[in-house]
């Protein structure tokens, strides 16, 4: 049976991810992309705005594309503009894809800002028990999440395909010019670090710092988006997706900063936002870049401060649950710290930090 993946955002942490896996696999793999980054070595690019009607009604004209990936969301001012801009993603997409009859299955990555609310409305309406669970269903503020899910169970109802949705916590996995990439951001602050001297000082809540976490690599959600797309129990359902491990910052921190040969040091009495002690860091950064010939010099296309600080400064614990996904029959795991090494190694091995 022909499997031919239409990827929207290809060359995000996600996708690129996700093409890597399914092209192993032996798919055909189409990457939409905006065109800032390449995309995996393999795919079909497809440089394209998915925002715009249009375009994209023109340029998926002749795309015989069976499955359809949504792993890409473009960051606006407000929640309004975020469902407007992000809903319309979603829409313009299917809408192209439907009526041809070729479509099998969509899915579409959101995230745990299904249960927490969006970056504005954060953790402020009845934030559900941890871990969090698909039943416990949406929250009643805004959301651009909420948008998405609508417009594609709109059309799979318009078209007959069936859908997944899949919620991950913060992604892990290699990827350049992303803007939501913890284990980028935590791999150049660690270097900045350690040129510096400065101590390598977690810039999150003591919420966080004590609770209980978790994480999720690029490629285990890769492989349950593989999965759910022919799984007769993936058809028309949402599904977390974590590693499968737990842990506490306070924990983890100090295994982190021993990996960049850095201390760890103690949890702060106030929190100490990346954000806010980032101001000289795009020059370090073009100074470390050019001592040891580096691929980047712009840390701003490396470290996302503003998205670390989000997830690492929330006032309370959040972590998930994988057992609708394991009822289900998915059952990969993906050991958290060994996920953070394997990127760190990889990172040296690009030339994206020293060495």
């Amino acid at each position: 049976m022909n499997r031919h993946a239409l990827i929207i955002g290809a060359s995000g942490v996600i996708g690129s991810n996700l093409a890597t896996h399914l092209l192993a696999q032996g798919w055909k793999v189409t990457g939409v992309s905006r065109g800032r980054t390449p995309v995996p070595a393999g795919c079909t690019a497809l440089q394209l705005d998915a925002t715009d009607g249009a375009a994209v009604a023109a340029a998926l004209a002749n795309i015989d594309a069976s499955h359809v990936f949504f792993t890409a969301w473009a960051r606006q001012q407000t929640e309004k503009e975020n469902i407007r801009v992000n809903g319309a993603m979603v829409a313009n997409v299917l809408a192209a894809l439907g009526p041809n009859g070729n479509l099998r299955h969509a899915a579409l990555v959101t995230g745990l800002k299904h249960y927490l609310g969006p970056f504005d409305a954060y953790g402020k309406g009845s934030v559900p028990v941890t871990p969090f669970r698909e039943e416990q269903g949406r929250q009643d503020v805004e959301n651009f999440y909420y948008e998405q899910e609508d417009r594609l169970f709109e059309a799979a109802e318009e078209y007959g395909f069936t859908w997944s949705v899949h919620r991950p916590h913060t992604i892990i996995g290699y990827a350049l010019g992303n803007a939501m990439n913890m284990g980028l951001t935590l791999a150049v602050y660690a270097t900045l670090c350690k040129a510096s001297g400065q101590p390598f000082v977690f810039p999150g809540s003591s919420a966080q710092w004590n609770g209980i976490s978790d994480m999720t690599d690029a490629g285990q959600i890769a492989r349950q988006l593989a999965w759910a797309a022919d799984s007769p129990a993936a058809a028309n359902q949402d599904f977390n997706i974590v590693n499968g491990d737990v842990f506490r910052w306070k924990w983890l921190w100090p295994r982190l900063a021993a990996y960049f040969g850095i201390e760890a040091a103690e949890l702060p009495d106030t929190i100490s936002p990346l954000a806010g002690r980032m101001d000289g860091a795009a020059e370090q950064w073009r100074a470390i870049a050019q001592q040891h010939g580096l691929v980047e010099a712009d840390v701003s296309r490396l470290a996302s401060w503003w998205h670390t600080d989000a997830d690492l400064g929330r006032p309370m614990e959040v972590m998930t649950d994988m057992g609708k996904s394991r009822k289900a029959g998915f059952l990969d795991y993906q050991d958290t710290p060994e996920a953070f090494f394997t990127l760190f190694d990889r990172l040296k091995e690009e030339r994206v930090i020293p060495s």
